[in-house]
């Protein structure tokens, strides 16, 4: 039904350089109308009895979680160099050799997008928003970040898999495994260290986080020891990330759970008002979240739906009088929002 019809859509520009009267007219009317939508999802949130969070890759990226440019130079350049990609995602798809050489690049793949923070705050300022509201997310996203940031785990339902967890490539059975420990013990043995430094986002709580280092004047190997590939306990097969690629991915007791507590979640909200705020949700996947999020506000009489991505900001006619869309980064939406909390 959504897809027959035309969308709607909202874009922000502004230009920094001399404009005329009628452009200025016009940029002041785009800044009005943003801010408008802003106190618009402000009121919302206020008067919501729950809110259910969609999260997707735009999400991690607006927190600073890129796969290409300085973070990939900073811990792959010596792969990129030697193979020729240049973003860890292509990189993730590279028919490696060996084992010790596929699992050298993803034990750094993993550390740095799973065990480390992301260089902004911006899942920690999202908590803030809820942390007050009968919450819950569901996300596409397999870093870990909303837990990080405080984000209640039994609240939270990650459908595609998590970087934190291996399995059997076969697979032989439906478990799981947490892999932080041996992840750890490829990066170190590649010639990186781990140090422990204070999150750059937490001075007055004095968190700290720890980082992949680089030593100078070492050699950072391209392999790991073969006694370190993972193999399955159960039928000996090399192991492999738990990320839903393709029909070997392993729906654990854990995904069930959660997927039970999001069912339910939805259940007991039927019909009061409730907030489905999607945030950086592309059309990669739409049918987890967006095509839900769309369904339950056309369906729902008292729900509202909010769309926050840059680029892709859109909102279908059908449920455009309950709904706001915000064609902007996540992060300055978040910080304009807590700007407006006085108003």
């Amino acid at each position: 039904m959504f897809l027959r019809k035309r969308m709607s859509r909202y874009t922000q520009g502004c230009s920094d350089k001399s404009v005329g009267t009628d452009e200025l007219n016009r940029e002041n009317s785009v800044n009005k109308d943003y801010l408008n939508r802003i106190n618009i999802i402000k009121e919302k949130l206020e008067q919501a009895d729950a809110v259910v969070i969609g999260a997707g890759a735009g999400l991690s990226t607006a927190a600073g979680f890129t796969y290409s440019g300085e973070r990939f130079d900073r811990y792959f350049s010596d792969f990129g160099e030697k193979y020729g990609f240049t973003d860890m995602y292509s990189g993730g798809f590279y028919d490696f050799d060996t084992l010790e050489e596929y699992w050298a690049y993803w034990s750094r793949y993993v550390y740095v997008n799973r065990y480390m923070n992301p260089p902004k705050p911006l899942y920690r300022d999202i908590f803030e928003l809820v942390k007050n509201k009968d919450y819950f997310v569901l996300t596409t996203n397999v870093d870990h970040c909303f837990q990080k940031a405080g984000f209640d785990k039994e609240r939270m339902f990650y459908t595609q898999g998590d970087y934190g967890l291996f399995q059997c490539s076969r697979p032989c059975h439906d478990k799981t495994y947490d892999n932080e420990e041996i992840i750890k013990k490829m990066v170190l043995s590649q010639g990186f260290k781990i140090e422990n430094i204070q999150c750059a986002d937490s001075e007055k709580d004095g968190k700290t986080e720890n980082i992949l280092v680089k030593p100078q004047d070492t050699e950072i190997k391209l392999t790991i020891p073969t006694e370190l590939v993972p193999r399955c306990p159960k039928c000996g097969r090399p192991m492999s990330m738990n990320l839903r690629a393709d029909n070997t991915f392993v729906q654990d007791d854990g995904w069930y759970m959660a997927a039970d507590r999001y069912e339910k979640f939805m259940e007991n909200y039927r019909g009061q008002k409730i907030l489905f705020l999607e945030l950086g949700v592309g059309f990669n996947t739409p049918g987890i979240i967006k095509y839900n999020f769309w369904k339950y506000a056309a369906g729902w009489k008292n729900a509202f739906y909010v769309c926050i991505n840059k680029g892709e900001a859109y909102v279908p006619g059908e449920i455009v009088d309950k709904s706001v869309s915000v064609n902007e980064d996540i992060s300055v939406v978040c910080h304009n929002y807590s700007l407006r909390k006085g108003h």
